[in-house]
């Protein structure tokens, strides 16, 4: 499966400068090909082939005055920010049409160059490389400094140069992992758990266990309430709030990226522990409208299950998610009777059927396992549903260059 390895980059103020370039060309013609699409649209001739706008937006456009600074970028940058339109335009006629799952999708909308976050993509064509020191070797950028914390695993297919809103760059690598690697890595298990996710603990498993929710916003409160303070005491458009504005992006980013690291620890965790994970499918978007909104956004269910999805997947794992309708936490998982609905302050109750006694969330999480049929059988092969596909970027702490070059 392909998977994206995100690492940092340390670009100097002159390649900055070449990125800062390159991000506006590649936003300009993104947005010249909406415009021409939409012009077209609106005088009632066909649609615009990714041919035609490549030919007009770029190859003729370098020849004018007015577009003659796309030439001092690469090539393929700006083809790439033709084919994000392409996509753009054809995940909106997916969703219009109902081929494409999830929420409805509006029509393309263009970029600003006030977009926190700003990105450009290399392919093979461009002739990028990974030198022997190290260094990532753009096109008509330079040789940059990346922060390494581990060997790319092979050559990989493309590169996305992003900056971020608190300023930070990072290179992501597409790489293909060894299917015969991964069986090593993570070899396979008999035990199997049942996952009840929730706020005072983050998540309890079948056996017992109780992982605290470390709660990174909640912690962070107080140095988010100063900065956020400091910038809204600053003029607009001064150099002063643009630092300020930055400030608070990296207090923000520190969180999130705390998160995330905890995230992606307890998911590797349980899937090298277990051959089969259960969770329930829960409904994020609808709790966060309520009066614990700031609390649940702080969790990270969502990505949380997305990293045990596409790991469950990649390491050969059953992953299964139950029903959100299913009473985990009103029936008993001993005797199986039913005990009625319980308002969230009630954390221990006795089954009127057996009479033993449930930690709530432990008696959840053991009726989320019994609810997905986690058996394992005595090849280890588990009972349940097949993995579900999914792919997220992983992370990594920094450390010397990889051992493994791309040419």
């Amino acid at each position: 499966m392909q998977l994206r390895y995100a690492f940092r980059l340390d670009p100097t103020p002159n390649q900055c400068i070449a990125l800062a370039r390159a991000f506006g060309c590649a936003r300009v013609v993104y947005n010249d090909a909406i415009a021409a699409r939409e012009q077209a649209r609106a005088a009632g001739r066909p649609f615009l082939t990714a041919a035609v706008l490549s030919r007009t937006l770029i190859t003729e456009a370098k020849k004018t005055w007015e577009r003659s600074w796309l030439g001092e970028v690469s090539a393929v940058v700006l083809q790439q920010a033709l084919r994000d339109a392409e996509a753009a335009y054809r995940n909106f006629f997916a969703s219009r049409k109902g081929k494409r799952k999830g929420p409805k999708l509006g029509a393309p909308r263009f970029k600003s160059r006030k977009d926190p976050r700003q990105s450009i993509r290399f392919t093979a064509n461009a002739r990028w490389s990974i030198t022997p020191t190290g260094r990532l070797n753009l096109p008509k950028i330079g040789e940059v400094r990346v922060r390494w914390s581990r060997a790319l695993p092979c050559v990989p297919s493309s590169i996305t140069v992003v900056k971020d809103a608190a300023g930070r760059y990072f290179a992501s690598f597409v790489v293909d992992t060894d299917p015969a690697v991964d069986a090593e890595r993570m070899p396979d298990t008999d035990a199997s758990t049942g996952i009840d996710l929730g706020l005072t603990h983050f998540a309890v498993l079948s056996d017992g266990t109780k992982i605290d929710s470390p709660r990174f916003l909640r912690r962070a409160e107080k140095k988010l309430k100063k900065a956020q303070r400091e910038l809204s005491r600053k003029q607009k458009g001064s150099k002063n709030r643009n630092k300020a504005r930055r400030k608070v992006a990296r207090a923000h980013a520190r969180v999130a990226d705390a998160r995330r690291e905890f995230h992606h620890q307890l998911s590797t965790k349980l899937i090298r522990e277990n051959q089969a994970v259960a969770v329930e499918d829960l409904a994020v978007k609808a709790l966060a409208r309520t009066r614990l909104a700031k609390s649940i956004h702080d969790a990270g269910w969502s990505q949380f299950v997305h990293l045990l999805a596409y790991k469950a997947q990649r390491y050969g794992r059953t992953f299964v998610q139950i029903g959100r309708f299913e009473p985990t936490s009103q029936v008993c998982s001993t005797c199986g009777t039913p005990g009625g609905p319980k308002p969230l302050g009630v954390r221990e109750w006795t089954c009127t059927g057996c009479g033993t006694v449930h930690d709530r969330d432990h008696n959840a999480a053991k009726n989320v396992k019994q609810a997905a049929g986690l058996a394992v059988t005595a090849c280890r092969a588990p009972v349940g549903p097949e993995p579900v596909l999914a792919r997220r970027e992983e992370t990594g702490s920094h450390g010397s260059p990889p051992d493994a070059r791309a040419a």
